[in-house]
């Protein structure tokens, strides 16, 4: 019985100095040592074993306290050269994954290489039917479904998400700022409309500009850089009178009348809402581009860009003017209609006569004294649902930026 004892206890110490030098080992292996002080633990080794085993704890304890020794004398040069970099990457992943989590950034908390590439944008191109009429039920209503995960990173977290009142895309708010599309400003005013009727458009729909094909654009590019207008930069008021007679004389051939520079300056108010003396960029791009879609495209054409959320919008719309269910309504409600859309997304409440003073016409060949020689007989000639659509068409494209420029003259 006492021998087997004994070589209980052996095996009990075997096992615990396994553990010990196990220990160590892994530790040699972490610290990389220098060539002429490896061989010298193995030597030492090599001696203890060879030694009584008398008190095998006390031998490796000392081995052990010799290992902390060493990793305590510092780590070597390949050592210091990787640990920046692993923290690099421990910082770097811990910010994607805030990032994806949608809940945002700082921009000294992301590394410039690492940052998100913007998409690029692919301009449409025209089809053979798009002048063909499209077939829109009023009594059926689409509904779509907003998607389930972030545009941008493909990441669902619930209310996270800010959907578009345009289409069915859903973005998070550290995505987009990110991207660098929107700023401060904007990402708050996002935050506060997305879920609100009056809604919120992503970088996709705001920018009507991205609706004209490449023929268009490039059309429109020619004549900015005949004009010497400069991209991403504000206008002032004499500047876009410069480029109304340009665009007169080349059009036309001759200069605006004193009318027209008093209808052009009401444009230059309605693209200014905060009277700053000056129109930004995007919103003089997105006048000038819906001048192009009007000029350009059919009335079947436009229908074809209204998105389903804007045909279920205008559903609502109709029907809550056709009150005798007839499915006809007269011109004057439609164009009652038409200004509705931009009434709803003012930021400041106003009456319809003031926001209608304030805009000039669309193009030089529409005086704005159209209104006064309407006729009583346009006013009741009944419209359609399908009439309605293709007269409104415009307005509710109009209707998309966030900003609260009028980007189209309204209906008198």
């Amino acid at each position: 019985m006492g021998v087997l004892m004994s070589k209980k206890q052996q095996v009990e110490k075997v096992q615990k100095c396994s553990a010990v030098v196990s220990a160590f080992q892994q530790g040699v292996k972490e610290r990389p040592a220098p060539a002429n002080q490896a061989e010298g633990p193995a030597e030492e080794g090599e001696e203890g074993a060879a030694e009584t085993p008398a008190n095998p704890n006390k031998k490796n304890g000392e081995e052990a306290e010799q290992g902390e020794t060493n990793d305590g004398a510092g780590p070597s040069t390949s050592q210091q050269a990787s640990a920046p970099t692993r923290d690099e990457c421990k910082v770097n992943q811990e910010a994607w994954s805030r990032l994806r989590d949608g809940k945002g950034v700082e921009p000294e908390d992301m590394d410039k290489t690492h940052q998100l590439t913007p998409p690029a944008f692919v301009r449409p191109k025209r089809e053979a039917d798009d002048d063909q009429p499209v077939e829109v039920e009023l009594g059926q209503r689409e509904q779509p479904s907003n998607d389930e995960m972030c545009d941008v990173c493909e990441v669902w977290t619930a209310d996270d998400l800010y959907p578009c009142r345009i289409c069915t895309r859903v973005f998070h708010d550290g995505c987009l700022r990110e991207l660098g599309y929107l700023r401060a400003e904007a990402l708050q005013e996002m935050r506060d409309t997305a879920h609100t009727l009056t809604g919120w458009s992503c970088y996709y729909c705001d920018n009507v500009n991205l609706l004209l094909t490449e023929e268009e654009m490039y059309s429109l590019m020619e004549t900015f850089k005949q004009c010497k207008i400069i991209p991403e930069s504000c206008l002032v008021s004499d500047e876009l009178l410069q480029y109304r007679h340009f665009v007169s004389k080349q059009q036309f051939e001759k200069d605006l009348t004193d009318e027209q520079e008093e209808e052009v300056l009401a444009q230059f108010a309605a693209l200014d809402p905060e009277k700053k003396g000056q129109i930004e960029w995007s919103d003089f791009l997105y006048f000038e581009s819906l001048a192009v879609l009007r000029k350009l495209r059919t009335e079947n054409s436009l229908v074809r860009l209204i998105s389903a959320k804007e045909r279920d919008n205008a559903r609502s719309v109709f029907l809550g003017l056709d009150l005798d269910k007839d499915g006809v309504i007269t011109g004057a409600e439609s164009r009652q209609a038409q200004q509705s859309w931009f009434h709803e997304l003012s930021k400041e409440p106003q009456s319809c006569n003031v926001s209608i003073s304030h805009v000039g016409p669309m193009c030089e060949s529409s005086p704005a004294s159209s209104a006064s020689e309407r006729s009583k007989s346009d006013d009741n000639r009944p419209v359609t649902w399908a009439e309605f659509l293709k007269e409104s068409a415009l307005y509710i494209v109009a209707a998309r930026p966030n900003s609260s420029a009028m980007h189209i003259r309204l209906p008198l």
